[in-house]
């Protein structure tokens, strides 16, 4: 072999060993940084006219499993949605407050403990009715009922706004990704055009993939012209030749009867296809287990109002309002399906009677019918004000109205007439977001109905017909809230009976029971994304004692390489000094 060969193995050997320690050694210095895969300089033996002439670097690679990779980003979008969830239903499940693990009721904040409260406050109040203090007990206990139902009401809608919030941010992220896999794709062809190493910017665009998959589920291929094309789960583009922007506007305010924009691309919904990672979490918790959670809510809250307010409008206070206005809304040319009779009256402020009317209800077609018999009767005026409330009023001086509904059965669900009307409500509102105790009751204008109205046939005026102090009232809105009754299934509740607190409680408990098992599948699926990306970090990723190692080899054959071409230069040096003396 000459000499010329010889030290063109050596210059090719060191040459090719110096790219191979520049490889090396970025992999040792990006050995932490997110999405880096181990690079190899591959080499190739070098052949002139037969004879070997040294090695070539034919370009830097990295090699990542295909169908790890696949999984990897499967168990990404899986983990991003667990993780929503969880973060989202922790939050849920604070809103209802914490359950009492005694049997004093001051132990807990949830809304079963705050019921039991409002027991405690009607059972002392029914041992001496006519306490001013008790009965501000019990206003403000029952005070304490709605707000909780309505703050918690108003933190769940909160929620739904957040939700809507943060897909909109998230649908950000995703085309800064998309725009990114975008950008890269043209980078590579433009690289690798150049003959240079595409692999820095596979790393680059396959992280960018990944974080899309934290985001939303998604399928993707690599083109034959080596563009990584992105698409959703049933094949709308998101990435081809160019990226597709992802549209989404967020809803100016949420309640619980708001309806969300789509989720689009190109003009199409994609929503529905977005099943997974943190949009996905998100639009199920915004759509779906949210509404479910105010759902049972609002089931709690309009049986609460009904049921008390049965009972209170079977009662009066003493001394009596100088009108009643309806909380229903009616209009004067409305059917009244009603039978029975009710007593109607005027009162003194100490509950004597002024005057009053049996009225067979069974007479009345309409509910103006009703108006007119009603203004027929001494003392009395009644009208369907500007809002369509029946309103009642004493038209003496200091004269108030009181109602006894008797035998009163008016609608289809054959309520009592201050019932149906509204006319002694204590609780007001639809739905846990309004429910609230009647203003008057609040501020002190008016003292809870707790006597009734002389039930006798017949009446004499100037006798006492309304007598404060009695329990019946107040035992009758114990009944009411402790005893059992009915309730429909809701957010995903079957049906029930039970008291008010232990349907609370099994709000309560089904929310907790969501919260327990959302962060039992945020820690599967973090140990199973966990699982591929060490795998894939082992079979592609940078192993330091391996590279540290391969770095010492390198370097030993560069200095041997160097060595040998210093021998060649003073093989050279002697071969020209013996020609030179010769």
């Amino acid at each position: 072999m000459s000499l010329d060969i010889t030290r063109l193995i050596a210059f090719s050997g060191l040459s090719a060993t110096q790219v191979q320690i520049s490889v090396t050694s970025s992999n040792i210095s990006n050995a932490d940084t997110t999405g880096y895969t181990t690079k190899t300089a591959n080499q190739t033996s070098s052949v002139t006219n037969g004879v070997g002439t040294g090695v070539t670097v034919t370009g830097i690679t990295s090699t990542v499993d295909k169908l790890l990779l696949k999984s990897l980003i499967g168990a990404t979008s899986e983990l991003g949605a667990a993780d929503t969830s969880n973060t989202y239903l922790t939050s849920l499940q604070k809103l209802y407050g914490s359950t009492s693990t005694s049997d004093s009721s001051s132990t807990g904040t949830s809304l079963a403990n705050t019921l039991a409260d409002l027991e405690s406050a009607l059972s002392s109040l029914a041992s001496t009715p006519s306490s001013a203090s008790l009965q501000s007990n019990a206003v403000s206990a029952l005070n304490d009922v709605v707000s909780q139902l309505r703050e918690t009401s108003s933190g769940i809608q909160k929620l739904r706004s957040n939700a809507d919030k943060d897909i909109a941010s998230s649908v950000d992220d995703v085309n800064k990704d998309l725009q990114q896999i975008a950008n890269v794709n043209a980078e590579i062809k433009q690289v690798a055009a150049s003959g240079q190493s595409t692999a820095d910017l596979e790393d680059q665009r396959n992280t960018a993939l990944q974080d899309v998959a934290s985001k939303m589920n998604v399928s993707y291929f690599t083109a034959s012209n080596g563009d990584l094309q992105v698409y959703t789960t049933s094949g709308q583009a998101l990435v081809d030749s160019s990226a597709h922007t992802i549209s989404y506007t967020t809803a100016a305010n949420v309640s619980s009867s708001t309806s969300f924009g789509a989720i689009s691309v190109n003009g199409v919904d994609i929503t529905s296809q977005i099943t997974s990672g943190d949009i996905g979490a998100l639009v199920t918790l915004r759509d779906k287990t949210l509404p479910a959670a105010q759902s049972q809510l609002d089931q709690l809250a309009q049986q609460f109002t009904s049921a008390l307010n049965s009972a209170s409008n079977s009662a009066s206070s003493v001394p009596p309002p100088t009108s009643l206005t309806g909380t229903t809304a009616v209009a004067s040319t409305d059917a009244l399906s009603a039978t029975g009779t009710v007593h109607i009256a005027a009162t003194d402020q100490s509950g004597n009677l002024v005057s009053y009317a049996d009225l067979d209800l069974s007479s009345y077609a309409t509910v103006g019918d009703l108006v007119t018999a009603i203004n027929g009767i001494s003392g009395l005026s009644a009208s369907v004000d500007s809002n369509g409330h029946l309103t009642i009023s004493a038209t003496g001086s200091g004269n108030g109205v009181a109602i006894n509904e008797m035998t009163s059965s008016v609608g289809s669900s054959g309520e009592g007439l201050s019932d149906y009307f509204g006319l002694n409500d204590i609780v007001t509102g639809t739905s846990a977001a309004d429910i609230a105790v009647k203003s008057s009751f609040l501020s002190g204008s008016s003292e809870l109905p707790l006597a009734t109205l002389d039930s006798s046939s017949t009446l004499t005026v100037g006798s006492r017909v309304l007598s404060s102090g009695s329990a019946t009232v107040v035992n009758n809105l114990y009944d009411t809230l402790t005893g059992s009754r009915s309730f429909a299934s809701a957010g995903g509740l079957a049906e029930s009976t039970g008291s008010f607190a232990d349907y609370a409680a099994t709000i309560v408990s089904d929310v907790a029971s969501k919260a327990s098992q959302a962060s039992s599948a945020y820690t599967a699926k973090e140990t199973a994304q966990s699982t591929y990306a060490d795998s894939l970090s082992s079979q592609s990723g940078v192993n330091l004692d391996e590279e540290s190692a391969r770095l010492s080899t390198l370097q030993n054959k560069y200095s041997a390489a160097s060595a040998l071409i210093q021998a060649i230069n003073t093989m050279y040096s002697a071969l020209l000094n013996a020609v030179q003396s010769g």
